[in-house]
């Protein structure tokens, strides 16, 4: 949404847009509301059927005229007087001037500056005619305008040598600009002679090809003395000239056929001097800038081109023999130190397994020293048992041979069949009485003894006791007896 403007701000911005638009204009019609205060200003309004334009003639510009101020020609009956003074109610003319805004009521009016009853002059007549002319035959085209160059450096003046509008030109270049050539051409800008002299300084500086832009300048004055611009003659060779041409002639109101002609007309000598060159502060400004520019590019060069050769370097390492040898040399390091960490991680585990397994082991011989101890001491008190079970046997036949003694053989015999069948009954309860025949006891790790293989399996340890001796082993494999087996043995 656009910002909200205030009063004063639309006024402004109609009152720029009109005088842009409407810098200089002539307006005809029937003059009404006529008002002439003690200010001197003359205040009216021009009329044609239901339009009407508001106008104030300042007290300033309001001067007796010694000559037509449309066609120049002078009254040879003395000066006439201003006719803003004159002018009546009802009366039809034509005025020149401005248009502008005036924000006291928010009203548009025209500022009139000069003013001729109804019917135009002679010159006047043939400026309309020719301009008609020249724009039908394509002249004023905008298309065929070429564009003025940029800070020009060599520049071709045409004017009168010794006015002040080439001394302005000349100060203005010396100010503007990065410094430019100046040549002028020598000119008449007024009288009968100037126009055939304007056309062939052109020709002249057209066909020396040595100027960048032409400037075709002349200073303020009537119409009278302008009217060389507004020649055919001078418009055809403007038109024809090879170098762009810029033209400032008169003041800012001034408008000649010449300027409809030029490549660019400027609104005065010295405004031509500023539209070919810049103000050396703006250039000293874009010159900064452009630096400040030139130096970040380069900045953001030499970057790019830095990053850019740490690829190729890093690429030229990789690529480089040297350097694949120096990273296989690396990867072989590498490996090698993982090998010998495996191995001797392998290590310290099988030392450790074997250090668990000795332990183990130790662990299973005192459990089986125990267990063999106890079954010694167990054979030891079995043997005082049966000792003693002897004794008191062969105390009880010594009781009965005494009791009986025609009966002491047979009691004899008896004694003897009774202690035989002892010896033998101790005997089979001998725990050690198999191994002495060959059979072996196999007991697990805690020294427990071995009564099926399924109290076992690969992988863990077993001791097997013998007659004169323990042996320590790793079972690698099971075997159930099948029934054919047992059948077989049996």
């Amino acid at each position: 949404m656009d910002a909200i403007l205030s009063v004063r701000q639309v006024t402004e911005r109609l009152r720029q847009a009109v005088e842009s638009r409407f810098p200089y204009v002539w307006v005809q019609g029937e003059v009404t509301n006529l008002s002439r205060p003690s200010s001197g200003h003359v205040y009216f309004s021009l009329k044609e059927d239901d339009c009407l334009l508001n106008c104030v003639w300042f007290k300033r510009q309001q001067k007796d005229e010694t000559f037509d101020p449309l066609t120049g020609e002078v009254w040879e009956d003395g000066p006439r007087p201003s006719l803003a003074r004159v002018m009546e109610n009802g009366q039809t003319l034509i005025c020149a001037g401005r248009l502008t805004v005036y924000g006291a009521r928010g009203q548009y009016q025209m500022v009139v500056e000069l003013a001729q009853t109804a019917g135009l002059g002679l010159w006047h007549q043939e400026f309309e005619a020719l301009k008609r002319k020249l724009a039908a035959e394509g002249l004023f085209d905008q298309a065929r305008k070429r564009p003025l160059p940029r800070e020009p450096r060599r520049v071709a003046v045409i004017t009168a040598p010794n006015g002040a509008a080439i001394r302005d030109f000349i100060r203005i270049s010396s100010t503007r600009g990065l410094g430019a050539e100046i040549r002028v051409y020598p000119t008449p800008v007024q009288g009968e002679d100037a126009p055939p002299r304007i056309v062939d300084a052109l020709k002249r500086a057209g066909d020396d090809a040595w100027a960048e832009v032409i400037a075709l300048i002349r200073g303020g004055g009537s119409v009278q003395d302008l009217w060389a611009f507004n020649d055919e003659r001078v418009a055809r060779a403007v038109y024809r000239c090879p170098i762009p041409v810029l033209t400032g002639i008169g003041h800012e109101i001034d408008h000649s056929i010449t300027d409809f002609t030029a490549d660019y007309a400027a609104a005065t000598p010295s405004h031509a001097a500023q539209i070919l060159w810049q103000e050396r502060s703006v250039l000293e400004q874009r010159i900064d800038g452009l630096e400040i520019a030139l130096r970040n590019a380069s900045l953001r060069r030499l970057d790019t081109l830095a990053l850019r050769l740490e690829h190729v370097s890093r690429a030229l390492v990789l690529l480089s023999p040297l350097a694949r040898l120096r990273h296989q040399r690396e990867t072989l390091n590498a490996l090698t130190g993982r090998l010998r960490a495996a191995l001797e991680r392998r290590i310290e585990r099988d030392f450790r397994a074997v250090e668990r397994l000795s332990d183990a082991m130790r662990e299973k011989n005192a459990r089986l020293e125990s267990r063999s101890a106890e079954l010694e001491r167990l054979a030891l008190r079995l043997a005082g048992a049966g000792e003693a079970r002897l004794r008191r046997a062969n105390a009880d036949v010594e009781r009965a041979q005494a009791a009986l003694p025609p009966l002491g053989r047979l009691v004899g015999l008896a004694q003897e069949s009774a202690l035989t069948r002892l010896e033998l009954r101790l005997q089979a309860l001998d725990p050690f009485e198999p191994l002495r025949r060959g059979y072996a006891m196999a007991c697990d790790e805690r020294g427990d003894i071995l009564r099926s293989v399924a109290q076992t399996s690969p992988g863990r340890s077993v001791s097997v006791l013998l007659a004169d001796g323990r042996i320590l082993a790793d079972v690698t494999g099971v075997e159930p007896s099948r029934p054919d087996d047992k059948n077989a043995s049996t």
